[in-house]
């Protein structure tokens, strides 16, 4: 006859069972664990040739208030538009004279996520729908103020951009698109001040 199983055999198949369920566990988390957030390269405009105005300060002013809730989503983003707009007019505005002061303002840098309709019944259950649509815009302001009495000089540009985007996208696939708004929206931006300070700013230029 087949003797009874000790009860060392007992706890050897008992321990082999609870280490092989702990393996499944860590597989099962690895499987399911979220993907590394990407990194995205720096928005930045030193490539650029400076921009030299004949004023002593520049001072940069953020006059747009995010409200850091619903439908905006500025603030989620990776980088915002209104802070690659700061950085642009500290990369590219050079105070290079004896007096006045060049002012740049952000006036509008908002993003507005609006829901999309889908389909329903079984006919959604097969198709996938552009679920959300993302409303970016740009406003900047340049003004270049004069000191001891010289006249002063203004210019503004704008910028549109609008995305849709799948339904069931990945928050870091979202992410990458929002990224992809802001330097469209800032290169938009950049062109439109090239051209602007050119035609308008011309006195100011050194």
């Amino acid at each position: 006859m087949d003797s009874e199983p000790s009860r060392g055999d007992f706890m050897h198949r008992f321990n082999r069972r609870a280490a092989l369920a702990g393996m499944s566990g860590l597989v099962l988390v690895a499987c399911t664990a979220p993907s590394p957030a990407p990194e995205y390269p720096e928005i930045t405009f030193t490539h650029l040739s400076p921009i030299r105005l004949d004023a002593a300060t520049l001072e940069i002013v953020d006059a747009f208030k995010p409200s850091l809730s619903a439908p905006n989503v500025e603030h989620l983003m990776p980088v915002s538009p209104a802070a690659a707009a700061r950085r642009w007019a500290a990369d590219r505005l050079v105070p290079a004279g004896n007096g006045g002061r060049i002012v740049f303002t952000i006036l509008d840098a908002g993003v507005i996520e609006t829901p999309l309709e889908r389909t329903t019944g079984v006919r959604g259950v097969v198709t996938k729908d552009r679920s959300e649509r993302y409303d970016a815009v740009l406003r900047v302001r340049i003004t270049v103020e004069g000191g001891g009495g010289r006249r002063s000089g203004e210019v503004s540009a704008d910028a549109m951009r609008s995305r849709t985007v799948l339904e069931g996208l990945s928050l870091n696939e979202r992410e990458k698109i929002w990224f992809q708004m802001t330097e469209e929206l800032v290169t938009d931006i950049n062109g439109e001040l090239d051209s602007a300070i050119r035609d308008f700013l011309k006195p100011f230029l050194l």
